[in-house]
């Protein structure tokens, strides 16, 4: 049989960093090692009960739902981002996708030109460019700047870019950093002047721990996607539901992802969308701040823990990753440093260079996730601070695998 049967474009493609250390840390498990689970980031949430009820309610719904989604999800979360952007959502420039990441894999697939990515960046958006034949343009940021391109870096490296078809991709509160973008409005001042889109992608929003939301579609509505979805704030990974929004004036591209999608998944699973109405239409808000409530007290303990002149760090601002460098010159790549990490420790990390970090920068990517967060929850008070003796108490795995991390960095 011939041996160039596959597409060129993906030959160097690898698994999933996530997917890949995930598995790695069960078959650990598997074989009595004890395993920090600090690389897959998983809410530790269970889905509000609620919504629970509605899923099995619904378990008979088999028929095929339209292709586009469930016209009352569509109406639900068009009011769900109108209220939080204070832009006008229709449902008609909504699609229900399998998971936020399908719908980014779509807009890659429909789009036609070079893709601008901040390292770091989510460990999917560049491999999805490089499936569908987009180049990929890197940024690389600094801490200075919480890890998000400055207004100069974007417009300088637009400039450098021949093709002038360009989405730049957003992610914040970010993974893996767990920092905010603190200059949305610059940024989208350049994007502006150089009518570039930009995707937007906002499953962590509901997670920012100041409470406050903000998303360059504010500043530039008529050229920013969103996508978000249930896996982070609701815990609902598993369930596969997501949506890609975009403004009226990009209907062509909206009508090009529902060709996609009629061609590829057909339809998202039915149960799932209805119980998704009433995540978005039911009021959450409790939930939404004890957890958040949580991750913040979680993050901020790790971060204290590891920071120091062996270990540089930014503070959390949302989801649940922080993203520390370690200071040491016995390591050639941050990979290296997370093999050695793991068998030394126990402790799983993912190397920066999963994220478009040059592979000698020693960053990696730490999720504070390895807790029962269904027991965090039943055992704290609306809208209160989480304390370190509680932090101790119910995520007392995170709170090992962080004392061990910090131990070894000061041998460095």
């Amino acid at each position: 049989m011939n041996k160039n049967f596959t597409k060129k474009n993906l030959t160097k493609l690898k698994p999933s960093a996530t997917l890949a250390i995930n598995e790695k840390s069960k078959e650990l498990i598997s074989k009595g090692k004890k395993v920090y689970r600090f690389g897959f980031g998983q809410s530790p949430f269970p889905v509000p009960q609620k919504i629970v009820s509605t899923l099995k309610e619904n378990a008979d719904k088999k028929a095929y739902l339209p292709m586009q989604g469930l016209p009352e999800l569509r109406e639900a979360i068009s009011k769900y981002l109108t209220k939080k952007t204070k832009n006008s959502f229709t449902k008609e420039n909504i699609i229900i996708t399998p998971g936020s990441k399908e719908g980014m894999f779509l807009m890659h697939m429909a789009f036609n030109g070079d893709i601008i990515l901040p390292a770091p960046s989510w460990v999917s958006y560049a491999p999805q460019a490089q499936i569908a034949s987009n180049k990929v343009h890197w940024i690389q940021t600094s801490a200075d700047n919480n890890w998000f391109p400055t207004s100069a870096e974007l417009e300088n490296k637009i400039k450098s870019i021949k093709n002038k078809n360009i989405i730049l991709i957003l992610n914040s509160p970010n993974n893996p950093s767990g920092t905010t973008c603190n200059n949305l409005k610059e940024l989208s001042k350049v994007a502006k002047k150089y009518k570039i889109i930009i995707l937007s992608d906002e499953i962590y929003t509901d997670l920012k721990f100041d409470k406050k939301y903000d998303s360059i579609s504010k500043y530039y509505p008529e050229g920013t996607c969103i996508t978000g979805g249930l896996s982070k704030w609701c815990g609902a990974g598993g369930w596969r539901l997501g949506f890609f929004a975009a403004p009226k004036q990009l209907n062509l591209l909206m009508d090009n992802l529902k060709v996609l999608a009629s061609e590829t998944f057909s339809t998202v699973n039915s149960p799932v969308q209805y119980a998704a109405v009433e995540a978005y239409n039911g009021n959450y808000d409790d939930f939404k701040l004890k957890t958040t409530n949580i991750l913040q007290g979680v993050g901020m303990y790790v971060y204290e823990i590891l920071r120091s002149n062996k270990v540089l760090i930014n503070p959390p601002q949302g989801g649940f990753y922080l993203m520390p460098e370690f200071i040491n010159k016995k390591y050639k790549t941050s990979s290296d440093m997370c093999v050695a990490i793991l068998k030394e420790t126990g402790v799983a990390l993912l190397p920066g260079s999963a994220f478009g970090f040059k592979p000698n920068k020693m960053l990696v990517r730490l999720s504070f996730t390895d807790f029962d967060g269904n027991n965090f929850l039943k055992n704290i008070s609306s809208g209160k601070d989480i304390s370190k003796f509680e932090v101790e108490k119910y995520a007392p795995n995170v709170v090992a695998g962080t004392k061990i991390l910090s131990n070894w960095a000061k041998k460095l």
